[in-house]
């Protein structure tokens, strides 16, 4: 257990007589506090501790130890040839289809060949190849081919390439409620991304959405590589719905152009949506309107993503998809002294926050800070019960570690905060209520730290 000294507390509340007793206690305490910790009298420790609380002069902190930051781990492909797929992802595209993308190192067709039973491969369907130049880095083809139409809720076996060595599968999400979407963000790989993707892995999910900072390639390109390997397990099973993040810009001397390895090797379906942009989108699924947002492009109300942002709420059909949920990466609110003032997060929230409140958004997924931090629903920094809940889920397992340094006192409009790695559920029942919960990564396990029910706003008739 941990001890802090409230000494706002004793200047604001402790009477004269008081004052006198902690003085001579804290004296005592901070002259024997050396000889405790020397020959370990845990006893005397916390005698101190208790009347120190007792007192109301001091807050205890959870004794839950945090998880320092792990090694990273580099995935190299298994033993496969220069034209077997590797990296294999998925993400939804339309109602009914969905896009299979892959990389060989040498040219191999871009072909998916699939069906919805082991080897029998009743559809084929052929796509486009891709690659890039990064420095003295070129990537491999990269392919891209939409499938479809395909059946909801249903489990495909699916092979790129004709290559009959590597066969994949993946299940469509639901055509109506209820869906369940992991959520994580700040991912990276290291052994707690791993814990992380373990725990995914294991839950009943129909997709995962990420609000940004993948790989932490940070120019080195390979690592790109090596993060395809790590989450193709999963990505080849479930679409992954992805943004960007600040450690997707990989915007160097040596090559200015940013968002190169993101938008070619995670490309999204923003043409579906009349975006002009892969850092910018929206799909359906189930009754879920989902809006990926780009933090790290243009925002202000003359630029595209802000006419786009608007046209596209104002097409949204609530009998439809009763929930609308936005994803973005530099969070708007955030009591955590991580990345507070960014113009990122600062000037998108006066940008874009009345286009949501107007929309009834239901709820706004962040990372970016490495910590988690679930807000009551807010608007204009005030709690609205028509306003929005905002959750920063920036704690996949990145390699920079975690943000333990939080603003106090914690703010009202904060509910739950804890800087631990986690990733967390969100599954949307019905049209009017959805479970919300976190799960912290202890020794590696798995554990609900945080859970509410949340009520749509379409269901709610004061907003």
């Amino acid at each position: 257990m941990k001890v802090k000294i409230n000494l706002t507390y004793i200047l604001t509340h402790l009477s004269k007589h008081h004052f006198i007793v902690f003085h001579f206690l804290y004296s005592l305490y901070a002259y024997l506090n050396v000889y405790f910790i020397t020959m370990a009298i845990q006893g005397l420790h916390f005698l101190f501790v208790f009347i120190f609380t007792s007192l109301g002069i001091l807050h205890t902190v959870s004794s839950y130890n945090r998880p320092l930051p792990r090694k990273d781990i580099i995935y190299l492909a298994e033993d496969l040839n220069s034209t077997s797929p590797q990296q294999v992802h998925i993400s939804v595209y339309g109602e009914d289809e969905m896009r299979i993308s892959w990389i060989t190192n040498n040219s191999a067709p871009a072909t998916v060949d699939y069906g919805t039973s082991p080897g029998v491969y009743t559809n084929s369907t052929n796509g486009s190849t891709s690659s890039y130049n990064y420095g003295s880095y070129q990537s491999g083809e990269i392919y891209d081919v939409v499938i479809g139409p395909l059946q909801p809720n249903t489990i495909y076996y699916y092979r790129c390439s004709s290559n009959s060595d590597r066969e994949f599968n993946f299940k469509t999400p639901p055509a109506q409620l209820p869906i369940n979407f992991a959520v994580s963000g700040d991912l990276g790989q290291t052994d707690w991304t791993n814990s992380t993707l373990n725990h995914i892995s294991n839950s009943n999910y129909d997709m995962l959405i990420l609000p940004g900072d993948l790989s932490y390639a940070d120019t080195e390109q390979d690592r790109w590589d090596s993060f395809g390997h790590l989450v193709e397990p999963l990505a080849s099973q479930r679409p992954w719905m992805v943004t960007q993040g600040n450690h997707e810009i990989e915007s160097t001397s040596y090559h200015p152009e940013p968002f190169t390895a993101y938008n070619a090797r995670w490309r999204m379906p923003f043409e579906d949506s009349n975006s002009t942009s892969n850092l910018y989108y929206s799909f359906d699924v189930a009754g879920v309107h989902v809006v990926m947002l780009g933090s790290y492009t243009d925002f202000d109300s003359n630029s595209d993503q802000y006419i786009w942002l608007q046209a596209d709420l104002g097409i949204v059909d609530r009998s439809k998809t009763p929930w609308i949920v936005v994803l973005l990466h530099a969070p708007w609110y955030n009591s955590n002294k991580a990345h507070q003032g960014e113009y990122q997060s600062v000037d998108m929230k006066a940008s874009m926050e009345g286009l949501l409140y107007q929309a009834r958004v239901d709820v706004v997924f962040a990372g970016h800070v490495h910590a988690y931090e679930r807000f009551t629903r807010v608007y204009n920094d005030t709690a609205d019960n028509c306003g929005l809940v905002y959750i920063t889920i920036g704690d996949g397992g990145n390699r920079e570690g975690l943000a333990t340094k939080y603003i106090y006192p914690q703010p009202e409009i904060s509910l739950f905060r804890e800087a631990s790695f986690g990733h967390g559920q969100f599954e949307v029942m019905n049209a009017t209520h959805a479970l919300w919960t976190w799960h912290r990564n202890e020794d590696d396990e798995s554990v609900v730290a945080d859970s509410t029910w949340l009520m749509s706003h379409s269901s709610d008739p004061d907003c």
